[in-house]
């Protein structure tokens, strides 16, 4: 292999390496899943008990494989996005490691072509980059035709198919992820990922090329909002038929959410690989610890089972608040009563105001409504590892110019709300309520503004509410992205009469959202005035 400085094989040695007269992968007949699967098939395995050994793709790595290399017609592939998630431990890296060697110098090379791995470090991506440079180093035939810098984590091919391509190790940390032009990336564990700047770099720039390809190949992420977990939801619906779109493909292999996380069966969906070259008695060893250690389970569902868990357990299950998405016409809640629950944020942070309207069949549509500052939306996107400049662009938020919340911006939307709506109470939290209340004032409004505690007394009662919309589906969210990442991050405390409410200080992120709702459910819902809540004691004469 050719590494620069000192050591280095001299260009006047290249090509001595034995020639095989046709490489098992040009074989006449093939597909252009057989070539790929051939080319794989003749590297070797470096590490582990297989070591000494060339690899053997498992059925379920060939039957992604074969979906992702399908062929139409015209003999092109028609895939360009490709997900694949699973368990630990499952062959992940060798996998992505061959196909990337495949697309620099195997039969899916291209003349020039740019081969790119990325991370969420420098460390990780140079973990793909060693297996590389390992396998290469036990093929004489394909080290003899490329040259290794290590400093930079390069490969760059120098004879033979793949002429003047280049390989580049890249991690979400780098500077810059200008001027490239991608033919083939392989995002490794993009679950893992703080923001999407990197991947939507990668994507975006793929557009150069005539037929790119980029695979994500990972655990699940935890939220819901994250761009792994958005692609893993696009490719489920496209799989339902819900979404026409011949270019993506999505292998998922995950556990139930209902199934028994202690079962071997259930170990089995998640780790196709579990009894082979993923270790049960390891696998056992983890699910024994997660059992009695409770702190350790979710770890264990996430990693292992593939499951979308995060570290704390939510107050709302994913698949309860999934399972009240369902679409809110907007044109027919006109002249129809509306409760609204107002959680005014800090001067930098989101502010949310969550409007609902209780049908007579029992079904509350909900409208909710954030605000956030105009100025450094992006760092506030890093910091909270959400999207929040995209959620704008979707209208999902509304920006305020400059860089903190300006209460009368606030104040006149709410003034708006309360021409078009039949608002009957806007609950609030005490927060910054004077300086609402003063622009207000200005405005001439005369809301119906009743002040909602936040202490348990009046937050049990709310949590009660929105649990109990949840669990018997009576909720009608449609799925609005910020509410949906405020209820994935939600987390209860209770205090020692069993009283409960939604904690900011313990949450994963931003609640504003999801307070505003149980805030808003709860002055609205139905009762005999000596049974309405304390927060409305003084609209009841």
């Amino acid at each position: 292999m050719a590494l620069r400085g000192p050591g280095a094989k001299p260009l006047s040695e290249r090509g001595k390496a034995d020639q095989r007269p046709v490489k098992p992968w040009e074989a006449p007949g093939l597909t252009r899943a057989e070539r790929v699967k051939a080319f794989i098939e003749d590297l070797p395995i470096t590490q582990g008990k297989l070591a000494g050994t060339t690899m053997r793709l498992r059925p379920f790595q060939w039957s992604f494989i074969r979906a992702v290399y399908a062929e139409d017609r015209a003999g092109a592939r028609p895939i360009r996005t490709a997900v694949l998630s699973m368990g630990r431990k499952n062959g992940k890296t060798q996998l992505a490691a061959a196909l990337a060697l495949c697309h620099l110098m195997g039969p899916e090379a291209e003349p020039r072509g740019e081969v790119y791995s990325a991370a969420l470090t420098r460390d990780q991506a140079s973990k793909l980059f060693a297996e590389m440079v390992a396998i290469l180093t036990e093929h004489p035939e394909l080290d003899d035709r490329v040259n290794v810098v290590r400093f930079t984590k390069q490969i760059e091919v120098l004879t033979g198919d793949g002429k003047g391509s280049i390989y580049q190790a890249l991690s979400a940390d780098a500077e810059s992820k200008l001027g490239l032009s991608p033919s083939f990336v392989v995002y490794d564990e993009l679950g893992s990922a703080p923001n999407r700047k990197l991947y939507d770099a990668l994507d975006t720039a793929t557009g150069a090329r005539e037929n790119p390809l980029l695979m994500a190949i990972s655990t699940q992420a935890a939220a819901d909002h994250h761009v792994f977990s958005e692609l893993v939801d696009y490719g489920l619906k496209a799989r339902a038929g819900e979404i026409e779109d011949t270019s993506f493909h999505l292998t998922l292999h995950a556990a139930a959410q209902d199934a028994d996380p202690w079962a071997a069966e259930t170990w089995a969906q998640a780790n196709p690989a579990l009894g082979d070259f993923l270790s049960l008695e390891n696998v056992e060893r983890m699910a024994a610890q997660a059992k009695l250690v409770p702190s350790k389970e979710s770890a264990f569902r996430n990693l292992i089972l593939n499951q979308r868990v995060s570290a704390e357990a939510r107050f709302i299950h994913r698949a309860e608040w999934d399972a009240c998405a369902a679409p809110v016409a907007r044109e027919a809640l006109l002249g129809r009563s509306c409760w609204v629950g107002l959680d005014l944020g800090g001067t930098r942070d989101l502010t949310a105001a969550v409007l609902v309207f209780p049908r007579e069949t029992g079904e509350i549509d909900v409208v909710p409504h954030f605000f956030m500052p105009e100025n450094n939306i992006e760092g506030r996107s890093d910091e909270d590892r959400v999207p929040y400049a995209l959620w704008a662009q979707q209208g999902h938020i509304t920006l305020i110019p400059g860089s903190t919340i300006d209460p009368s911006f606030i104040a006149h939307h709410l003034m708006m709300m309360g021409d078009i709506y039949d608002i009957q109470a806007i609950a609030f939290d005490r927060w910054r309520i004077e300086d609402l209340k003063r622009e207000l004032g200005l405005l001439g409004g005369a809301l119906p503004l009743v002040s909602h505690g936040q202490g348990f007394k009046d937050m049990s009662l709310a949590v009660d509410a929105l649990e109990r919309a949840v669990a018997e589906r009576k909720l009608c969210h449609g799925g609005n992205p910020p509410l949906n990442m405020c209820a994935s991050n939600a987390v209860v405390t209770r205090d020692p009469a069993g009283g409960r409410k939604l904690d900011k200080s313990k949450a994963r992120g931003r609640i504003d959202g999801l307070v505003a709702l149980a805030m808003a459910l709860n002055v609205a819902k139905p009762a005999e005035p000596e049974a309405l809540p304390a927060c409305l004691a003084d609209l009841v004469e």
